[in-house]
């Protein structure tokens, strides 16, 4: 996919107040059993057709209004993804503003992922 530069600007705005990992930092973290919770910030609809196991739906265009409820420890070690690793450091950075302290953007996103060969949740 190719995204406008206003879109990227943005984004860079955002990567330079947040923290990102890499596929493999997830994968690992996983396997060691650390406790992090997984969102998955894509459409709904992309999260129907797979998603990283055990990660929870709350999509970018809601997560400001239903973070608290879903979301209610704001110390939790939380990962963020979408596709590609652009929304979720948007949504990252939008939830650091609402004083979530370890919020992590997965760069490289599901796609990434999924080109690991990682295994991933269908319905």
């Amino acid at each position: 996919m190719v995204h406008s530069e206003k879109f990227l600007a943005i984004v860079d705005d955002a990567r330079a107040r947040i923290k990102e990992c890499a596929v493999d930092d997830v994968r690992q973290m996983r396997n060691a059993g650390e406790s992090i919770m997984l969102v998955d910030v894509r459409e709904e609809s992309e999260y129907a057709r797979g998603r990283l196991p055990g990660a929870m739906h709350l999509g970018k265009g809601v997560i400001e209004r239903d973070a608290e409820a879903k979301l209610p420890d704001p110390d939790a070690a939380i990962i963020l993804y979408c596709g590609g690793g652009y929304r979720s450091a948007l949504a990252a950075d939008n939830l650091q503003k609402m004083g979530y302290t370890n919020v992590i953007s997965m760069d490289g996103g599901y796609r990434g992922w999924t080109e690991a060969g990682l295994p991933i949740e269908r319905p």
